[in-house]
Order: structure tokens, then sequence, then C-alpha cells
């Protein structure tokens, strides 16, 4: 199962794993990251930029989860413009070594197989960051997405599309349509690492941790993977049946282990 981390803020959480990649480039400096969007990821993304001098990221890599269909790159929503802005300006990041699928309308055919090869070409990810939705979707899988499934197109549910409506003039503005990286594409990352605050999102954590692995609740995918971290404040624990013990476990946990 995953391992659970309770954190007393978001803050703690984007150092604890700002801290993780910093150990991950220092051993491995062409580390591939996968980049999460959204407010979730914010925290870590803050605390690595205030941490650059420590690195050298020349070499690092990195590929967003997901993307909006027939949204222009150059949309201030776009995921492109979100990751330039957010993660490649703050870290000084290679913009050429950042990828984003492609969801032009032109090439929406192919533009899967083509970033399942660029994930590979870079020998796939090494730590995959994750939030997670209310309603269990992690990347843009939305419920009943394949556990098997590979970066594809997906048609967004309206409860998505009015969660990400606060990113858009309204509800009627957000695409209809994304290209995300599927399930099994994230359980090919080495190093799984999924945030989570807040009370509205304490029911997907309990079900994505604690509940029954169904595609009816994608998150819960991650109690499959080798090596997923599961960070998340009080709020967003407020539901797990085995909090004590989580704390325990982190508490009692060897430094060597890391994250």
């Amino acid at each position: 199962m995953a391992e659970v981390i309770i954190v007393p803020s978001a803050e703690a959480a984007g150092s604890l794993v700002a801290d993780e990649i910093v150990s991950l480039i220092a051993a491995q400096p062409n580390a591939v990251l996968g980049l999460a969007t959204g407010s979730t990821p914010l925290p870590v993304y803050r605390a690595l930029s205030e941490r650059r001098d420590e690195m050298d990221l020349s070499k690092v890599s990195g590929f967003a989860l997901d993307e909006y269909v027939g949204l222009p790159a150059s949309h201030p929503e776009s995921y492109r413009s979100v990751i330039t802005r957010e993660v490649v300006e703050p870290l000084g990041l290679n913009p050429e070594f950042v990828h984003v699928p492609n969801g032009a309308l032109e090439s929406i055919s192919h533009a899967g197989d083509d970033y399942e090869a660029a994930i590979a070409d870079a020998g796939g990810i090494d730590l995959q960051i994750l939030g997670i939705g209310t309603d269990g979707h992690i990347g843009f899988n939305e419920p009943g997405s394949s556990f098997a499934s590979r970066t594809r197109v997906k048609t967004l549910t309206e409860q998505t599309r009015r969660d990400n409506a606060r990113f858009f003039d309204s509800e009627d503005d957000v695409p209809m349509h994304c290209i995300t990286q599927g399930l099994g594409t994230i359980q090919r990352a080495r190093h799984i690492v999924l945030l989570a605050f807040g009370a509205g999102k304490a029911r997907a954590v309990a079900g994505a941790v604690e509940g029954p692995l169904t595609a009816s609740l994608p998150g819960s995918s991650l109690q499959l993977h080798v090596r997923a971290t599961v960070i998340v404040d009080e709020a967003a624990a407020a539901e797990l049946r085995n909090a004590d013990y989580y704390r325990h476990a982190y508490a009692n946990k060897p430094s060597w282990q890391g994250l």
C-alpha cells in the first residue's frame, strides 16, 4: 500500500517533497520529473524555487500530466503556459527539456502515442507529482478510466469542469476534452508522490488509500504501485481510518529511507 504522511500544512508538504527532489537531482543530474498543474503542487514548486541554487538543473527534464484539447498553447490557462509560468521560469529549467502533451486539433489523433514515445525516449519518469480531484481522478483520468490506460484523449466530467472554472472566466470556457497521461502511464513512474490538502479532498483520499481498487475512483490505482507516497494535511486526512497508524509509522521511519 502507499505510504501516507500527514503534515500540518501545505507548506510543510512542499518542503518535504522539495527535499526529496533535491536529493534525487544530486544523485541523478538528468532526473525526469512528472509535473502536475493546478493549485495543489504549487507549494512544491515554491519550495524548489527557493532552493534552486542548491541544484544543477541544466539536465533535468519534465513531463506534464495533461493538456486541454483545442486550447491554444499561448492561452494563459493552457498547461503549457501554466508549466512555463509556475515551473520552468521560477526554477530556471531548460524549456526544451520540459514536455506537455500536444492538444492541437490537427495532430490530436496521434498525440497520445507521440507523448508515450517521448517519455520512453527520456528513460521514463523518476518522480511523478500528483494531485487528486474531488471525484478521485488523477491527471485527467476521470472515473471509469482503465488502470492500463495510456496517454489519450478524455472527455471531462461536469464536476471537473466546475472545479476548473475558477481558472477561466466561466465554466463554459473550460474545454470539454483533454489529453492526459493514462493510469498505466502514471504507474510506470518509479516514484509517485500524491498531494492533497483541505477537507474537500478527504473523501477522495480515503477512497484512494483505504478503499477498494476500482476504476470508479482512479486514485485507488496507487495501491498497486511499488513506491507511492501520499502526503496530506490534517483536513484531507480526516476520513482516514488508519490515520493514527500512519502517524506512528512516519514518526518511527528510519532516516535512511528518505521519502
